[in-house]
């Protein structure tokens, strides 16, 4: 008798348990959905869904509205802020981390301009975000053990052409609580490249990230092909920057690189222990 009722307890927990955790799966899904289609997003934005996969790649860093998360240089036009702003404002945080509009290299103030204008223009939507710079020495993202996540979306490559990469995830090792995530999205380079110079044309090797990341004490926990591309070819003289979005080259060759698509891309997950 003992038996059979701690038996029944042991499967309701687990029924509770699942019936939670489906809970949570369809809450994050309905809240990016509302996000990704707010009418706060800039429709060129919304029209390169289909290639960065947003759903799909913030599902696989496992991010959930209550969470704290910090954005690392959102760019000016803070693609992924348009996505994380709606889904942690009311149970979640957001920061965001941008260069100091008075630091190298030299598009910094044009950038830290046009992030700020964007965030101020929408209150409803990013009064809530808190904005912090990049700067300090040592570096400091916040308090340590204070964040859930740190996202990194195609940054690594300036961290490496800079020489800032150990103190870059080294400060994000710190902010982030025991468990918590680091989610990187960077465009890929062929496996054996040489760091020094893909770096310089945006790309960066796969295997070397993920050992640089294990040296400075994270945990890899996994990979998606979500934002893979076989159809880059990695060996452009102006690097990713003649691909889509950003087409470097304007009207040379144009049509062959919209075919192309945007880059190839690494998308990884890994947790401080």
């Amino acid at each position: 008798m003992r038996y059979q009722f701690v038996r029944s307890v042991t499967v309701l927990m687990a029924a509770f348990a699942f019936c939670t955790m489906e809970a949570r799966a369809a809450e994050i899904d309905a809240a990016i959905d509302a996000a990704l289609i707010g009418a706060h997003r800039d429709a060129t934005h919304r029209a390169r869904d289909a290639q960065r996969h947003p759903k799909e790649t913030l599902k696989f860093f496992g991010l959930e509205p209550g969470m704290k998360v910090i954005e690392m240089l959102p760019g000016a036009d803070g693609w992924y802020t348009e996505i994380l702003a709606p889904i942690l404002r009311d149970k979640g945080a957001l920061v965001t981390e941008v260069l100091p509009p008075r630091a190298p290299p030299a598009y910094a103030p044009e950038v830290h301009a046009r992030f700020n204008a964007k965030l101020d223009a929408e209150p409803a939507v990013y009064d809530r975000v808190e904005r912090r710079t990049l700067d300090g020495s040592p570096l400091k993202l916040g308090p340590s053990n204070s964040a859930d996540m740190v996202l990194a979306f195609r940054t690594t490559h300036g961290w490496l052409r800079t020489a800032q990469f150990d103190e870059v995830y080294s400060a994000i090792f710190d902010v982030l609580r025991s468990g918590g995530i680091l989610g990187i999205e960077q465009h890929r380079a062929p496996e054996g490249a040489d760091v020094t110079e893909s770096a310089k044309h945006g790309y960066v090797p796969q295997q070397y990230l993920i050992e640089q990341l294990e040296l400075i004490g994270f945990t890899f926990e996994g990979s998606s092909e979500i934002n893979a591309n076989p159809r880059d070819t990695k060996d452009y003289p102006d690097g990713v920057w003649t691909l889509p979005p950003t087409l470097m080259l304007g009207e040379k060759d144009r049509a062959r690189y919209i075919a192309i698509g945007e880059s190839d891309r690494m998308t990884l997950r890994f947790r401080k222990p």
